[in-house]
């Protein structure tokens, strides 16, 4: 059994942690809040213009729109990924997630035959990975993963979509978490390019609940009946109003909208990847800090038993001099 003074260190040991765990528990339950309403912040642009191309998708179903980004290449030979990570870690397993299903597609595309694979890693986990496997990297985006920039995504959406329509690559793919909830943060890789323009996926990744940080089932359930029923108070708003009036045509237009669209994509993805990265870290450090409670109960008890059983082992050698004389 370890002596009364062993226990004591520990215990201060584990105090100690604690402390630090619960520190950061806060400062990312802090740093998700902010996450979330940068999304809060996006969404009325990203609506209003998955609203628009429906309607008009719906209204030209014929039109030749898909001659730059939506036709898929005869013949996939070089192919981009773009992955999101942390540049830190304690975060549970969300960056050897990512990691892993970026592995994972390298893997299924070299079986393909297809070699010449380019990614485009933002964060810091994800360069250090790249260059581990000597995978040829297209940059440095380390700032991106601690400050999302709207107009830097747009510079990498515009860049690829100009090599798409060059020839020099034939497929993106994006691998991130999708932010569903502060307690649910999904892994998914999703086409970029070719982009899929039928207005059912349109709005497929737009099922965030940003109402909330907190991670336990039971009050993610009160939240979502909560906003079921929210929902079905809004049903009676009068919709938007969809007469456009689109000068020069429609095609044009359109032709306008996609590339905007692919930016919301990069930037969109960036934004959920950060959100679930303080999402995924507050839930670690909220776990740690119950498992130091834990080890700190069973730690006072044995210290409390080691305590008493030395003061009986005196009271002991008290009694048995007494007893002597």
């Amino acid at each position: 059994m370890a002596s009364l003074k062993e226990i004591k260190t520990r215990i201060a040991s584990v105090n100690s942690t604690r402390k630090i765990t619960s520190a950061m528990k806060m400062v990312a339950s802090s740093k998700l809040h902010h996450a979330q309403v940068a999304i809060q912040n996006m969404l009325p642009y990203e609506n209003l213009l998955e609203h628009i191309l429906k309607v008009f998708l719906a209204s030209m179903p014929d039109a030749d729109t898909d001659n730059l980004f939506e036709r898929a290449h005869s013949k996939v030979s070089r192919v981009a990924l773009i992955v999101y990570s942390s540049n830190s870690s304690l975060c549970g397993g969300f960056n050897a997630n990512v990691l892993k299903m970026m592995e994972q597609a390298i893997k299924e595309y070299h079986e393909q035959g297809i070699e010449d694979i380019t990614v485009y890693p933002i964060g810091r986990k994800v360069a250090e990975r790249i260059a581990k496997l000597g995978i040829p990297s297209a940059g440095s985006f380390l700032d991106l993963a601690e400050k999302p920039n709207a107009h830097a995504c747009a510079e990498i959406s515009e860049k690829l979509s100009s090599m798409y329509v060059k020839g020099e690559i034939d497929r993106v793919d994006l691998i991130y978490h999708h932010f569903k909830s502060a307690g649910s943060q999904i892994l998914t890789r999703r086409q970029f390019l070719p982009i899929d323009l039928s207005t059912e996926s349109l709005s497929a990744m737009n099922d965030r609940d940003l109402s909330s940080n907190v991670a336990t089932a039971k009050a993610q359930e009160y939240l979502r009946k909560k906003n079921e029923k929210k929902q079905r108070e809004q049903e009676n708003v009068k919709p938007l109003n969809d007469d456009f009036i689109v000068e020069p045509d429609l095609e044009t237009v359109l032709r306008t909208l996609v590339p905007k669209l692919l930016n919301l994509m990069v930037y969109t993805a960036l934004l959920d990847s950060n959100a679930s990265e303080h999402a995924a870290r507050m839930v670690a450090m909220q776990t740690a800090t119950d498992n130091a409670d834990d080890l700190l109960k069973t730690l006072n008890l044995q210290y409390n038993k080691s305590r008493q059983a030395a003061i009986t082992s005196e009271l002991l050698d008290i009694v048995g001099g007494t007893v002597n004389n």
